[in-house]
């Protein structure tokens, strides 16, 4: 596994993973094992190459939609710990499920990864590989008398499973002799029957505690073309049969994910160990470890919301800036390294919380702040006539492209007898406090001149239409005497002969409640009406020459990032990342 070279070096925190992780070392656990550069049976690993990685973990989406804001967190999580103990992660699609997977998922998976900044180099494997494999493992556990096929109805196989008090009872289907369950199972897989007549089940105990071991289902019979093997199959490994596998063939050695899974680990053990015992996998064998899902407040992660989301059209597609989807958030102008950062400072726990979505918002400011170079915009334009500037007339005026990074230097801002200021900048009967334009005040137009307003136009309803003010020509920001000016107010601006007129949206949170659809209520009732909104703002000329993705802070306005779909050379669009404070913040 390789990893972007501008990956965080900070020694990371340790956490009960890695603490497992350090002891397995420590013990030798893994030394020794083998790897051929190609997943398959133990018999294909004997006398390959020994595999310099110390460790090896995994990736495993499944191909079914894109990757949200949850994900991020296991692949900072997985990759990172292949890193840092100099080991190897695979990116393994589960395609198990041919009816609900398609290549636009996983070619937008892919780019997700890549984009957070890694890269699993050979080992990128599907399910799908290992399905010839997996059908031989089905057999074996048949021909072992671990497995039978059961023709049960669906409904009437929910019943006799039992509850969390009382055990379930046996299929009578249960004492089917080997061959006659082989010779079922292959004419299952031959296409005889129609979906769900028969399914395959391990035969463990209807009697367990745990309701996973109670002969859980292990292929079912799905005549759907997949999307990498077309119409070979007429039976589909179930997910929880096919990931266990796949874990042993490509030798992972620390299987990690999250709690829900936590009561599978028992068959997943069990599935393991059986098809060890009949020589199909090679020891040492993975183990499973789980960590806390990520519970983020202010937004949705369950995939069947964000379909209904995007197919609904409350949301402009998969990578709608709102959407708390990987591509939204590039789309939104998040950073690879906010999302690192926001990982690592929310850690790994073994028990639930809840994580406010303003610490996502405050990694990003803190990337953002570092990184992103200063420039003017204004948002709400009004106009500013500086009635003793002369006609005509333009000149040059400087600003810092980073005030804490004096090493990118500065660029010019054209100045001019018009300008645009935000409209909340100007009032005629100024409250206690305000110190921006009002008649008779003095401000200092930042990086330019100290003005002094002499007035105001207005239109036939009473609106104001423009403002007025002089200048005095000795106040220039960084010229002799400009410091002889005191003024409390500072205001930013543009020329409105040079200035570039563009879209900009402002994007917020996509629900106005902490916990969309708490307390049973439907939680498209809780979708912000704000969380979106369009306007034409008036920027500094430099913006017009803005590259797709380019990300600047808008001087008192936040973070924005030219869109990476809708700019065009020479006429960018802008998305709003973030504000500059929390203002969902309690107080804020």
């Amino acid at each position: 596994m390789s990893n972007d070279k501008n990956a965080p070096a900070a020694a990371p925190v340790s956490n009960f993973i890695r603490q497992i992780i350090e002891a397995d070392l420590a013990a030798g656990k893994h030394a020794g094992v083998t790897w051929g550069g190609k997943p398959g049976p133990a018999a294909a690993h004997a006398g390959a190459p020994a595999d310099p990685a110390k460790i090896r973990t995994r990736f495993p989406p499944e191909p079914n939609g894109y990757l949200h804001i949850g994900h991020a967190k296991s692949i900072c999580l997985n990759f990172g710990l292949a890193r840092d103990y100099a080991g190897a992660c695979h990116l393994r699609f589960d395609d198990t499920n041919p009816e609900k997977e398609e290549q636009e998922y996983v070619d937008s998976i892919i780019d997700a990864v890549r984009w957070l900044g890694f890269d699993w180099g050979p080992n990128g494997y599907f399910a799908s590989d290992y399905f010839d494999f997996m059908y031989e493992a089905a057999q074996y556990l048949i021909r072992s008398g671990h497995a039978y096929v059961d023709s049960q109805s669906a409904e009437e196989m929910r019943l006799n499973r039992g509850t969390l008090t009382e055990p379930g009872k046996d299929s009578p289907w249960r004492g089917r002799s080997a061959k006659e369950n082989l010779e079922l199972f292959r004419r299952m897989a031959a296409g005889e029957f129609p979906d769900g007549a028969h399914v395959l089940r391990a035969k463990i105990d209807m009697a367990s505690g745990n309701i996973n071991l109670r002969d859980p289902a292990i292929y079912r019979i799905r005549k759907a073309v997949h999307h990498r093997a077309g119409d070979k199959w007429n039976v589909y490994p179930m997910y929880t049969f096919a990931h266990p596998i796949e874990d042993a063939l490509e030798r992972i050695t620390h299987s990690i994910c999250t709690l829900e899974f936590e009561a599978q680990r028992p068959f997943y053990d069990w599935l393991l160990e059986r098809l060890a015992e009949g020589g199909l996998l090679a020891k040492p064998l993975p183990q499973q470890i789980e960590f806390a899902r990520l519970n983020l407040s202010y937004v949705v992660l369950s995939k069947r919301k964000l379909i209904q989301l995007v197919q609904e059209k409350h949301v402009d597609g998969w990578d709608d800036p709102r959407l708390p989807t990987l591509a939204g958030a590039r789309r939104r102008g998040y950073t690879p390294e906010g999302f690192r950062a926001f990982a690592e400072r929310i850690g790994v726990a073994k028990a639930d919380s809840w994580i406010d979505y303003g610490v996502l918002e405050e990694c990003m400011r803190d990337d953002l702040n570092a990184r992103a170079e200063r420039r003017v915009a204004v948002l709400d334009p009004l106009k500013l006539v500086i009635d003793n500037y002369p006609a005509g007339q333009a000149e040059e005026c400087f600003a810092p492209n980073h005030p804490q990074q004096p090493e990118l230097g500065k660029r010019a801002m054209p100045f001019s007898r018009e300008l645009w200021i935000e409209r909340e900048d100007f009032t005629e009967n100024p409250p206690k406090g305000y110190f921006r334009l009002f008649p008779g005040n003095s401000v200092r137009l930042r990086y330019g001149y100290v003005v002094k307003c002499t007035g105001c136009e207005k239109d036939a309803a009473g609106h104001v239409t423009a403002v007025h003010c002089e200048y005095f020509p000795d106040s220039k920001s960084g010229t002799p005497g400009a410091d002889a000016y005191k003024v409390k107010g500072n205001l930013h601006w543009v020329s409105a002969k040079h200035a570039y007129r563009c879209e900009v949206r402002l994007y917020d949170r996509l629900f106005k409640e902490a916990n969309p659809g708490a307390g049973g209520r439907d939680y498209l009732e809780d979708l912000n009406p704000n969380s979106k909104t369009l306007i034409t703002a008036c920027l500094e000329p430099a913006l017009k020459d803005a590259s797709p993705e380019a990300r600047f802070q808008f001087e008192r306005h936040g973070y924005f990032v030219a869109d990476r779909i809708d700019s065009k050379p020479g006429a960018p669009v802008f998305n709003r990342t973030v504000t500059l404070k929390d203002s969902w913040a309690k107080g804020g």
